[in-house]
């Protein structure tokens, strides 16, 4: 194996260079945001292309079966002591109902709800907070909308760190809140929105030396490039025309851009896919900014069912514009009627999903529409989190929401009795025929 290469935090605004092992969640003379810089591996494509598909074979414990440690030399080559649960490994599906309804022959789902904690958060968390004992560092922090909080409350525990973690006060769903609490991480209701719980969550950084794990870590956007690297690397390093997913903060978004950057740089890919990234209608400023070429940075109150992109000001806006920008990509908006919409379709085809990770099907499904995707292109949607991560949203929309959307799928109250039984078998089968007529 080639020698291990020295590794940089490097500042994106202007070039300031840290060591891997500062402590600093921005840049101390500017305060921009930072950036893992790896040089180019020292060995061919074909090397490098067969090292990481010999480890999806690999038995064994911990990081041997990890999603995200198979790419160790290009995410963190000096961490000697990963903090894994496992991660990553998730599934690549087809399904022809979600196809048809996104209109999109090619359409396949990357499924990170199938990661420990149900959320992609986990492979950004496993090289977090192994950075954060590797540094030595008295606790960890993160501002969440639910899946954040939930992911760094499993990974402390793994590595033995206290964790605090800052929630906007009766906005984040009860699957992802009671995850939080059973974790063990102090949880922090903040009576405000996601945005003040990061900026309370900064200061509290900054003042008090607690290390900052929300995505504005470098180290937790090496984490979750692995999603991209890991689809590349399922789909053979043959990449799809577009690459769609759930935008909130944008982590995800800028993860994926530096990815892209990565693999093709150094060879693994010989084209680079669009990416689409979709956003929730009322809380869209980084499709507003799109709009006008992103000359004007928005910010917003944000306001959507899906409340894993809640969040009216992203923190890693710019990163989230060069990714757009280096692909080519687009920047779409849906409704929340959308994205229940789709969730639907996705849930009743036996994947579920939590509300945001629809969005991304619902973008797809409008860009097909409006003829910028073609039906045969093929497309990885990402579905960001588990269907259980939010019971309350499934409850509303298939019990309570009036009038009852078409796709609502309302539990039926009968009697004790076979004939009642058959009474609803027989209703059923109408109503597939009429459906199939």
């Amino acid at each position: 194996m080639p020698p291990t290469p020295r590794v940089w935090q490097v500042c994106a605004a202007c070039a300031n260079r840290l060591p891997d092992d500062d402590a600093a969640p921005q840049c101390p003379l500017c305060g921009g945001l930072l950036e893992i810089e790896h040089p180019a591996p020292n060995e061919s494509v074909d090397s490098l292309r067969a090292r990481f598909d010999a480890r999806c074979c690999m038995t064994g414990v911990g990081a041997a079966q990890s999603g995200v440690w198979r790419f160790a030399e290009v995410v963190h080559p000096n961490a000697s002591h990963p903090v894994t649960y496992p991660e990553g490994n998730t599934p690549l599906l087809s399904r022809d109902a979600v196809s048809a309804y996104a209109g999109c022959t090619g359409l396949l789902l990357k499924h990170e709800g199938m990661n420990p904690t149900g959320s992609f958060k986990d492979r950004g968390m496993t090289v977090g907070v192994t950075q954060a004992k590797r540094i030595g560092t008295r606790a960890v922090a993160c501002a969440s909308t639910g899946n954040t909080s939930a992911s760094l409350a499993s990974y402390a525990a793994l590595a033995g760190i206290p964790a605090l973690v800052f929630v906007p006060a009766g906005q984040i769903a009860l699957g992802k809140l009671t995850q939080t609490l059973a974790y063990g991480a102090r949880t922090l209701l903040v009576r405000g929105d996601f945005d003040a719980c990061l900026t309370l969550v900064r200061e509290s950084s900054e003042r008090l030396g607690i290390y900052l794990l929300n995505s504005i870590n470098p180290w937790r956007l090496e984490g979750q490039k692995t999603i991209l690297f890991e689809l590349l690397q399922q789909l053979g390093w043959d990449p799809p025309e577009w690459i769609a997913l759930p935008a909130g903060n944008l982590g995800n978004t800028a993860a994926f851009g530096k990815a892209l950057r990565e693999a093709h740089a150094w060879g693994l890919i010989q084209r680079m896919p669009r990416l689409l990234a979709v956003q929730a209608e009322g809380a869209s400023p980084f499709w507003q900014s799109f709009q006008d070429g992103f000359a004007t940075r928005h910010r917003i109150k944000a306001e959507t069912v899906a409340t894993a992109i809640k969040i009216g000001d992203p923190a890693s806006y710019d990163r989230g514009v060069a990714a757009i920008r280096l692909s080519n990509g687009v920047v779409a908006r849906v409704t929340d009627v959308e994205i229940l919409e789709a969730k639907a379709v996705i849930d009743a085809a036996g994947v579920g999903c939590e509300p945001a990770s629809a969005a991304s099907v619902a973008g797809v499904r409008q860009l097909v529409s409006s003829g910028v995707i073609r039906a045969s292109d093929r497309v990885v949607a990402i579905l960001t989190g588990h269907v259980l991560k939010d019971p309350g949203a499934l409850q509303w929309y298939h019990q309570a929401q009036e009038p009852i959307p078409a796709r609502a799928n309302r539990p039926v109250e009968i009697d004790a009795t076979l004939s009642a039984v058959e009474r609803v078998l027989e209703n059923d089968t109408r109503g597939s025929e009429r459906r199939h007529a």
